[in-house]
């Protein structure tokens, strides 16, 4: 029988959650260094993303993947395509910070249908199908309508891209200066879950990969938000990477203009 979309978001979030039983079981956790020392692979990264695409491949057989933890990812203009950041917040996690998520998307001929985002150290689990609304744990959510003067503020730091660092801290500065605080927390798919969920207002980061944004843009889009890059430009599925600003509309369109005064949408 074929399946449907929403039979593939439950075959993911089982998939999650098996994942977070493994982190949450992790023991003698070791780092090992990709591009730099900023930016770490364990033993369990690599492992979640194996069980992942077992089970993945065994719900949707045809499946493309891109993965983060592949040295070669899948064609993304396959029918079927599952996005993976298996440890979203390595470095958190490493450093047992309990700040760490797994995130799936999945993408039907270039859309993207179904994402789910799970945080087993608080067992909060974000879903959302395209066109039917952002749930946590089952329950409807919905981004905040605030200003950014009544709210605050999610971002990262891109610490991969050291060339960003002045213009990230002009933006954390202004953005500081316009709302009640900011917070940098480690997870671009868990800040952009509390943007969906209405605890932050906005999300910013000048450069992400796909992986990392690709199923919680669904959220904050299906939760009533607004997500795309520091130009207000539509986010690009073609895995090329990009800055992400996201929000409630005001904080949204706030943010935009933070970018262009402070010149980080250049």
């Amino acid at each position: 029988m074929k399946l449907n979309s929403a039979d593939i978001l439950e075959a993911m979030t089982r998939a999650e959650k098996e994942a977070g039983g493994i982190m949450l079981r992790a023991r003698g956790i070791v780092g090992e260094n990709k591009t730099s020392a900023r930016d770490p692979v364990t033993q369990y990264d690599r492992e979640v993303q194996r069980m992942l695409t077992e089970r993945l491949t065994a719900a949707v057989p045809d499946a493309a993947f891109c993965c983060e933890e592949s040295r070669e990812n899948g064609n993304l203009e396959a029918e079927h395509v599952f996005v993976i950041d298996p440890i979203d917040g390595t470095m958190n996690f490493l450093r047992h910070m309990n700040r760490s998520a797994v995130s799936i998307a999945y993408l039907h001929r270039g859309e993207t249908v179904c994402g789910a985002v799970y945080n087993p150290y608080l067992d909060e689990m974000y879903t959302a199908l395209r066109g039917e609304g952002a749930f946590l744990n089952g329950n409807r959510i919905h981004t905040e309508d605030r200003p950014i003067s009544e709210t605050v503020i999610c971002c990262g730091t891109a610490p991969y891209y050291s060339e960003l660092a002045e213009k990230t801290f002009r933006m954390m500065e202004a953005a500081f200066r316009a709302g009640l605080d900011i917070r940098r927390e480690g997870s671009a798919a868990l800040d952009l879950c509390s943007v969906a969920a209405g605890r932050a207002g906005g999300f910013f980061e000048l450069r992400l990969s796909l992986w990392d944004w690709a199923a919680a843009a669904l959220l904050v889009r299906e939760a009533g938000g607004c997500i795309g890059t520091a130009q207000g430009m539509e986010l690009p599925l073609d895995g090329s990477k990009s800055s992400v600003f996201a929000g409630g509309k005001q904080v949204y369109e706030e943010l935009l203009a933070l970018a262009a005064g402070t010149g980080a949408d250049a």
